[in-house]
């Protein structure tokens, strides 16, 4: 096949492989922890699945919907073996979408097991917290001088205040 990369495309995931004339500052991280999620740009250094370390389970789910919740097994319990990790996914009706979603969550949960404070999701999440921060302390800065501006022009407004 001619061409520098080869895309290999599989549910919502993108799957690398270089032809052997690429030059290395094209070729794509190596290793196998390595997947580049499609839906995610930021996130692209999560740990890869493998199939045989997983033990799924589905059950029925629980919470608001009556019957379409209650008698229906789409609910999916995801075990990662080695670690013990448990992660239980039901946002949607969709059985196929539950079990990508709670992959994706995998993911993202031994990311954090094995990089501990340095995985991409807690620096990443910092980072958010921190601008949320910032925003309110602005915010609230922005209301302080207003409030002060208020109080300056309702004490020059005074009856008793005539400076000529």
């Amino acid at each position: 096949m001619s061409g520098l990369v080869l895309f290999l495309r599989r549910s919502s995931r993108v799957l690398w492989r270089a032809s052997p004339g690429v030059p290395p500052l094209l070729r794509p991280p190596a290793g196998p922890t390595c997947v580049v999620t499609a839906g995610k740009k930021d996130l692209i250094d999560l740990p890869a699945l493998v199939e045989d370390e997983l033990e799924e389970q589905f059950v029925r789910g629980s919470g608001p919907g009556g019957q379409a919740t209650n008698k229906t097994s789409n609910c999916v319990v995801l075990k990662h073996i080695p670690t013990g990790i448990v992660v239980k996914c039901h946002q949607t009706r969709s059985v196929d979408i539950n079990r990508k979603r709670a992959r994706d969550i995998m993911r993202e949960k031994l990311d954090v097991a094995y990089k501990g404070e340095l995985s991409d999701v807690l620096v990443k999440k910092k980072e958010s917290m921190q601008r949320k921060q910032e925003k309110r302390r602005k915010a609230n800065e922005n209301l302080e001088r207003k409030r002060q501006f208020k109080e300056a022009l309702a004490a020059d407004s005074k009856p008793g205040n005539d400076t000529v």
